[in-house]
């Protein structure tokens, strides 16, 4: 199903199409959606952004995509969405959010705008991102050298390629209950689909779980896998942050990544079965 065909459906259940909302949970702290690519920042500024975490009136999401984003990833290439359309409306005290993502966007690595798409590159680059998560003592070395391809040539671009996924918030008092629906995406080459939650890294740093660990700024690593039954990610102080719980359908990890300029963004991310059509969970927002 197309996404125009999709927002006529949404527009027919008499929900009001939104630009731009911003939802306050606390005197301190609210939540933000766009439905175009605001804010653009950085690597990642032609791409969706989902619920934004806004503290004293600054959004906080640095280079992070937002609460409750898809990407889905084949075994060919990897799809994210360059544009969406938002409906909301409001039931029994909670602010319902209908972001619909047009998952029109596949990365593409280049080199002097030589796509680099073949098995022996894609095979090194899993490796090294294997490398990466496994060796805790050499990320900081592999963060840097991963910047190094970005300064001979090689970047990534987004081009138009159809599918939808379908995400709904439900927003009541502090917590954010996420929907989020594949039914529509098209699944010719089906691989992991990808649920993200993100935010910035300067302003959270610190993770905390259900176990008792507690991690600060660069002792969290790339992309670990979470077995305590509820992780958190909070400021340093510990005034703000959000707390996910581990759910059996999904594999929850936590990343971090900062790099200046280049890289700014910690979250928990959930990886899903590729038949998982639709996936539930929640997120609790602390220090409201």
């Amino acid at each position: 199903m197309s996404s125009n065909k999709t927002a006529i459906l949404t527009r027919d259940l008499g929900f009001p199409e939104a630009s731009e909302l911003t939802i306050p949970i606390s005197d301190s702290i609210a939540l933000r959606v766009y439905s175009s690519i605001k804010p653009r920042n950085w690597k990642i500024a032609s791409l969706q952004k989902g619920l934004i975490f806004v503290y004293n009136g600054v959004e906080r999401i640095g280079e992070g995509i937002g609460f409750g984003v898809p990407i889905i990833i084949t075994s060919n290439e990897t799809y994210f969405s360059g544009s969406s359309s938002i409906y909301v409306h409001q039931s029994q005290g909670s602010t319902i959010i209908h972001k619909e993502y047009c998952m029109d966007r596949k990365a593409r690595n280049r080199f002097r705008n030589i796509r680099l798409e073949n098995r022996q590159m894609r095979s090194i680059l899993r490796h090294l991102s294997g490398v990466y998560q496994l060796n805790k003592h050499s990320r900081f070395l592999m963060l840097t050298l991963k910047n190094v391809p970005m300064k001979i040539g090689v970047g990534t671009s987004f081009v138009e390629t159809p599918s939808l996924g379908k995400v709904t918030y439900s927003i009541l008092r502090n917590r954010i209950l996420v929907k989020t629906d594949f039914s529509y995406l098209n699944k010719r080459n089906p691989g992991r689909i990808f649920v993200l939650n993100e935010q910035g890294t300067r302003f959270f740093r610190r993770y905390c779980d259900a176990r008792g660990k507690q991690l600060i700024g660069e002792q969290i690593g790339a992309w670990d896998q979470v077995e305590a039954d509820w992780a958190s990610i909070v400021t340093e102080q510990g005034n703000a942050g959000f707390r996910l719980d581990r759910i059996k359908k999904g594999i929850l990890r936590v990343g971090r990544e900062f790099q200046g300029n280049s890289l700014d963004w910690i979250g928990l991310d959930y990886e899903l079965d590729p038949g998982s059509a639709v996936f539930n969970y929640q997120i609790e927002i602390l220090g409201a």
